[in-house]
């Protein structure tokens, strides 16, 4: 899998003259770009006659795209008001907001657009008012980041696991390092030893590098449950927290606990380009991994080149 952008294969093309188009996949089924905008063009003129002429498409292929689309979407999208002519349902309004704001990321922008992992996006939300780049940070777990990054989405993906950049031989460049921490309830056991955490229920986090955890116990023979998988570390700090049967493991980074697994949970934070024709992108990285260290050891990460601390 690369990222690179497919126009640096069109060069002998205008690329004024290549756009984007977007499809959604929703539950398995690919809806594209011609759907959404005769939704579109239908809010505005209250009319499949009227829509289907604008569209260039005949009154009957336009009713056919529109009942398609509802009959795999299980909802209705347009409401006919008889004498008074078509209007969007709720649904239907929705799905074009949905629509609307991936035509927004699309466009070309000055900001630099980020989308990764909990714990790095925060990271970089945090600094992004104190570095001399404008970005654009999207929170979510690191698949998902993944997803848009392979959609081309989004010009940074940042991970808080360097997992999927191994599995996909990703070019990463680590930013720092972080471990994860014991994190429990006031009244749970105490735990002093990894024999101690034997039978104990855990809350696991989606996409993080809890992975880490899971492996050592397997190798050292202790048993466990994973009760529950939540998708925000946040998330499963006030569920153990108010729940003394459970324990989960979280980044030392935002949280403080027992650091038991510290040496045989450290990992990296990293950042991939995936969009290469904007020239800040790869400026952001080099700054992030420089003069950004002190910043990345202020928010409680080991910095990756500790010599760059002042």
């Amino acid at each position: 899998l690369s990222f690179k952008n497919k126009k640096q294969r069109l060069n002998h093309m205008n690329e004024n003259n290549i756009k984007p188009k977007i499809e959604l996949d929703i539950n398995g089924y690919i809806y594209n770009y011609k759907l959404f905008e005769s939704l579109k063009s239908l809010q505005k003129t209250q009319s499949i006659r009227k829509t289907s002429e604008k569209l260039n498409l005949s009154h009957s292929a336009l009713d056919r795209k529109i009942k398609n689309a509802e009959n795999k979407l299980g909802f209705k999208l347009v409401k006919n008001n008889y004498g008074s002519g078509s209007t969007l349902t709720k649904e239907g309004l929705n799905l074009i907001k949905i629509y609307n704001q991936y035509q927004i990321r699309l466009k070309e922008s000055n900001k630099i657009n980020i989308a990764g992992g909990h714990i790095v996006s925060g990271l970089l939300e945090s600094i992004s008012n104190d570095i001399p780049f404008d970005i654009s940070v999207f929170s979510s777990d690191d698949e998902s980041a993944f997803e848009l990054g392979k959609r081309n989405l989004i010009d940074i993906l940042a991970l808080d696991d360097p997992l999927i950049g191994f599995q996909n031989n990703l070019d990463f460049t680590a930013i720092g390092y972080d471990y994860l921490t014991l994190v429990s309830n006031n009244k749970s056991s105490p735990i002093k030893t990894i024999e101690d955490l034997n039978g104990k229920n855990f809350v696991s986090v989606k996409g993080s590098a809890q992975r880490l955890v899971w492996d050592t116990l397997k190798q050292k023979n202790v048993e466990f449950n994973i009760k529950k998988e939540v998708k925000s570390q946040f998330d499963a700090f006030k569920i153990v927290k108010n729940n003394s049967d459970l324990y989960t493991f979280l980044n030392a980074s935002y949280f403080h606990g027992n650091d038991i697994l510290k040496v045989e949970t450290n990992h990296i934070i990293s950042l991939i380009q995936v969009n290469d024709n904007k020239k800040e992108n790869k400026e952001f990285i080099d700054y992030m991994l420089n003069k950004g260290q002190n910043k990345i050891f202020e928010q409680g990460f080991k910095p990756i080149k500790p010599w760059k601390i002042n």
